[in-house]
């Protein structure tokens, strides 16, 4: 009874001890910055970032995605704040599920790693309307990213809101929190121009802003030369070697290394060869830089309608260490691994001065890192990008391959070349299991053709469809009712009527007397649309309904927020044979923001009111919602559906968005290449591949979105379809083909 009483008191003191330790915050840090680097608590540090979006995944993905990260030598993870899913409206927050940044933020700090919290509000990030909610847009007198009045206290208010947030949870490294460093603004001075002399006050007021609000933390800005101090300028880009800060105070750092490109619908697969991306890295450090963030570390899914762009597809994987689905790709994880190890072992020869940098040959440099007590680390790098070549350094001889660098932390050794790859490539493949592929009991509602709302309302004149629908939908109808005498020249013998449709973009669906007459889409380097189609005209009454719909708002550029979309015309009716014209642009037109099922809520299941059994169901018709049900497939390894056989339209599994579908875009079929050298510069269109494909075929479903049994899936289809083509898949990591599907019977 003793020994039990005894054993009873340790444990009780162990779970007192446990529970303080949860409870009690982590000894503060100080953090400051000098020329060479970030300083915490008095020490230079050599830091090794990875970028994920903390939306991007699920919470349940957190935990290993940050841990993969850490064991693949990350020290900080970098992440946007996403404004407008935090206040959808003004006034009205939600840091909810997939927008829960302080538990991403707690986790990130519980693994051991930093935190560098990116504010902006601005965020870019191919996110829809660049992460502002548009409610900012219809602020009187509002001009965004501007020495502006209502601007200025709408993001002051915002960035508040946040590092209280923060701070309340004591989140800051200064109150012994994760964040190391904080971001304001975002690539301002790559369209600073566009806004003439109202920028520099702009960005001297948000650096003011920033520092007043007391983080105890140091902020940047990137790509933004004239940065005021304290606020240190970072650089963002493929390759950051050749880049200097505007004071000689400030350390060298890299705030965006981007490891591939994203995906756009109707565009081939963009992708990086790790060899260039490790040389870019060991360039930036043998040049004296300290600080270095992979944008993207993990990219993740676009769910729901936060792609922007316009045109940015689901998948946003970026070609990054770790997958879309979370998985390690290799060998760029690991290559990366081994190049953070080689990089760690020239810290603290590193973090004592700048190197001294010498020429060995044409394109070939040298740099040292000597400290007073003799520590040594040396990069040795050849710039050619064709030719190999063998150095002699410290009286040894060191064959370099061409664009590459040796790393020697010891100043003799090498303890990795750039160019030389040891970890073993992984591929992945997407397998259908025939026992859980199978979606059944499909059921489908017809989405009515034009106006079905009583909130549809009568203007004269074409409106622009973002101020119209403010992006509480992708769709927007324009309805025309309209009498045409028998007499008309449009129904003489032999004539031809077509209806010409001018459009800001992003695509349109043409419905004459209720049938599909055409349809029309831009792509991401030109989004407006330009619709020609014969039109079959009746004497008497004749309906034009026309659906305009939106793939993701401009997210980039200067002034991007004014960038329109929609109908504007003209929309004229041609007689191909008489040449008569009558333009329909200034008719009274019928409008409607969304479509019923939107309104109704379809793509909740239990709203979803079947119209007739899968005996009837529809296929290749425009405007269906489909439901189906399905179990989830076994295992853990991660999920997503096959929409092969599908033309465009969003899907909702168990309520929840997967994101927008269209496997009938595809690439253009010229363009890639069946490797890519990665030696010489890279560029986001040299390495490519996929063309003549769809461009998403695979589309993620959350494991933790499901249950066991009874699982609802949700589709409109706006183009046309068939259903019963897709499936459910498995991402499993194998060495068949690259991106094939092998179909396994299974009972598992």
């Amino acid at each position: 009874m003793r020994g039990g009483g005894v054993s009873v008191v340790a444990a009780l003191a162990v779970a007192l001890l446990q529970f303080l330790a949860a409870v009690t915050p982590s000894a503060a840090a100080n953090v400051t910055y000098d020329h060479r680097a970030l300083v915490i608590d008095g020490k230079r540090r050599l830091l090794i970032s990875g970028s994920i979006h903390y939306p991007r995944s699920t919470p349940q993905m957190w935990p290993d995605l940050i841990q993969k990260s850490k064991d693949g030598g990350l020290d900080v993870i970098e992440t946007y704040v996403f404004w407008d899913l935090h206040e959808p409206a003004r006034n009205q927050y939600d840091f909810e599920g997939r927008k829960d940044i302080v538990k991403f933020v707690k986790l990130v700090g519980k693994a051991g790693l930093f935190v560098h919290l990116r504010i902006g509000p601005y965020v870019c990030a191919e996110w829809n309307y660049g992460g502002f909610p548009l409610w900012l847009h219809f602020i009187p007198g509002i001009e965004l990213r501007s020495d502006n009045e209502p601007f200025k206290a709408e993001m002051q208010r915002f960035t508040k809101k946040i590092v209280d947030l923060m701070k309340k949870e004591n989140l800051y490294a200064s109150q012994g929190g994760p964040i190391i460093l904080s971001q304001i603004e975002n690539e301002y001075g790559n369209i600073q121009s566009d806004y003439g002399p109202r920028a520099k006050p702009y960005i001297e007021w948000a650096a003011a802003m920033a520092t007043s609000l007391n983080t105890g933390v140091p902020w940047v800005m990137c790509q933004q030369a004239d940065a005021p101090d304290p606020i240190i300028n970072t650089c963002n880009g493929f390759y950051c070697d050749q880049f200097t800060p505007n004071s000689n105070s400030k350390p060298k750092m890299w705030t965006e290394n981007w490891t591939g490109w994203y995906l756009s619908f109707g565009g081939p697969l963009p992708y990086r060869p790790v060899e260039d991306i490790a040389f870019a890295v060991a360039r930036f450090f043998q040049r004296g830089g300290t600080f270095q963030n992979y944008y993207m570390y993990h990219g993740g899914t676009n769910f729901g309608r936060s792609t922007g762009g316009p045109f940015i597809a689901t998948s946003y994987d970026y070609d990054a260490p770790l997958d879309e689905y979370g998985q390690i790709s290799q060998p760029k994880w690991g290559h990366l691994k081994d190049l953070h190890k080689a990089i760690k072992r020239c810290e603290e020869a590193m973090l004592e001065m700048d190197p001294t940098i010498t020429y060995l040959g044409p394109n070939v440099e040298a740099s040292v890192y000597k400290t007073g007590s003799g520590l040594c680390s040396a990069f040795l790098a050849n710039l050619d990008n064709k030719a190999d070549t063998t150095v002699t350094f410290n009286g040894h001889s060191y064959p370099l391959p061409a664009w590459s660098v040796s790393i020697l932390p010891d100043c003799k050794n090498v303890a990795l070349n750039t160019a030389k790859i040891n970890s073993v490539a992984t591929i992945p493949r997407f397998v259908r299991k025939s026992s859980v592929a199978a979606l059944s009991g499909w059921s489908w509602i017809k989405e009515p053709v034009g106006i079905s709302s009583n909130k549809a309302f009568p203007k004269v004149g074409l409106l622009e469809q973002i101020n119209t629908t403010a992006d509480k939908s992708d769709y927007l109808w324009y309805s025309l009712r309209g009498e045409m005498k028998a007499d008309e020249p449009f129904f003489k013998n032999g004539s031809q009527t077509l209806l010409h449709v001018e459009s800001l973009g992003h695509a349109l669906h043409v419905f004459i007397n209720g049938r599909l007459a055409g349809s029309g889409k831009g792509s991401s380097n030109s989004a407006k649309v330009a619709v020609v189609v014969p039109v079959n005209l009746v004497p008497g009454k004749n309906n034009i309904d026309l659906l305009s719909l939106t793939v993701g708002l401009q997210n980039y550029g200067g002034h991007f927020d004014l960038s329109g979309a929609g109908i504007t015309g003209p929309v004229q009716l041609k007689d191909k044979k008489s040449g008569l014209s009558i333009d329909l642009s200034s008719q009274r037109w019928t409008y409607q923001v969304g479509l019923k099922g939107e309104e109704l809520g379809f793509f909740n299941g239990d709203k979803f009111s079947p119209r007739t059994s899968q005996s009837t169901l529809p296929k290749n018709q425009p405007l269906i919602w489909y439901k189906a049900t399905f179990d989830a497939p076994g295992g853990d390894t991660p999920l997503a559906i096959d929409f092969r056989g599908m033309g465009k339209g969003e899907a909702w599994v168990n309520g929840q968005s997967i994101g927008r579908y269209w496997p009938k875009y595809a690439a253009p079929s010229t363009g890639c290449t069946d490797t890519c050298d990665y030696r010489g510069a890279y560029s986001a269109t040299k390495c490519l591949k996929n063309c003549g494909q769809p461009s998403q075929i695979y589309y993620h479903v959350p494991r933790s979105w499901l249950r066991p049994k009874g699982n609802v899936v949700v589709l409109f289809e706006e183009a046309g379809g068939d259903p019963t083509k897709i499936s459910f898949v498995t991402r499993e990591v194998g060495g068949v083909a690259e991106e094939s599907l092998a179909v396994e019977d299974s009972c598992s």
